[in-house]
């Protein structure tokens, strides 16, 4: 009589079933068929019925997997009809955790981006205005309005200096009587409206796709020194905020100030996998972010 394979022969007991793949076990080794060459740029990609019965997995973790590779430029076409086509220039990529640091406005988008092929994304953020996080949000937006994502919900936790308090930067160069308060009402007028565009943005979806959003604020009583994206729990964008004296117009004036240009900094990503580095990197930080969200941060209003 044959035996079940999944039975142990000697003791009739269930053997321990491998675990299914994960979206991003399937990228990293389709990733790496591009970068050895066994997927040639031009070249088209199998089905994603072809890949799914490879891995064995579901379609859904196939085109997660898929718009992975499209957000770091190793893909194009990536729909749920044709196949997905290797880039022209592979060499180019941005790829995962192994890509170079890049300006905010580089390296971001293109990462919330591939969050949002989740059936559920959770987004978690430190910054001093979400004005890059505000910019990044877009692609994805453009993608689920062109029907290319569909997410079931989208969780949004964002922490910013408190209104109320002594900001480390930006903050006037000494000898500019009278500017302290001007460039305060400035960071705050940028905190609020930032903050108020990407929360009407993302609760929009409720009323257009029916995605279910939640998007809140909470104040910290001092100003970051870094930003801090944390996506889906599993990947980690960090970047220093580098002061620089810079000159801006303030009430039909212009004011010498030290400020950081968020959307410049260097963006690096760390991802949850096999590098002991970059998992612990990426647990630590969402332990540092709840840490703050449970303790010291408070209730934040965006007005003025």
């Amino acid at each position: 009589m044959a035996v079940d394979p999944e039975h142990d022969s000697a003791t009739g007991r269930e053997k321990p079933q491998r675990p299914q793949p994960t979206h991003r076990e399937v990228a990293d080794e389709l990733r790496t068929r591009i970068r050895t060459g066994v997927l040639r740029p031009g070249q088209r990609m199998p089905t994603q019925a072809q890949l799914a019965a490879e891995f064995g997995v579901e379609r859904p973790a196939v085109r997660q997997a898929l718009r992975i590779l499209q957000s770091e430029r190793l893909l194009t076409n990536v729909s749920k009809g044709a196949p997905a086509t290797v880039a022209a220039d592979p060499g180019r990529a941005l790829t995962g955790s192994a890509a170079p640091p890049l300006p905010t406005t580089v390296g971001l988008a293109p990462r919330v981006a591939a969050a949002f092929g989740a059936e559920h994304v959770e987004i978690d953020a430190v910054c001093l205005t979400s004005i890059s996080l505000t910019l990044a949000i877009g692609e994805p937006l453009r993608q689920i309005h062109s029907g290319r994502l569909k997410p079931a919900k989208v969780d949004l936790r964002v922490l910013l200096p408190g209104r109320n308090i002594d900001l480390a930067f930006p903050v006037p160069v000494e000898g500019s009587d009278g500017a302290e308060g001007s460039v305060h009402e400035r960071w705050l007028a940028q905190r609020n409206a930032q903050g108020q565009v990407l929360r009407h943005n993302l609760l929009a979806l409720r009323a257009t796709h029916g995605i279910d959003v939640r998007v809140t604020f909470r104040a910290l009583p001092f100003t970051p020194p870094v930003k801090l994206y944390l996506l889906n729990g599993t990947e980690a964008l960090f970047a220093y905020y580098t002061l620089a004296r810079s000159k801006a117009q303030i009430d039909q004036e212009y004011l010498e100030m030290y400020d950081a240009q968020g959307i410049r900094s260097m963006l690096f990503t760390f991802e949850q996998g096999p590098g002991l580095l970059d998992t612990t990197f990426v647990k630590q930080s969402r332990l540092w972010f709840d840490a703050l969200w449970e303790t010291i941060s408070s209730e934040l209003v965006l007005t003025g």
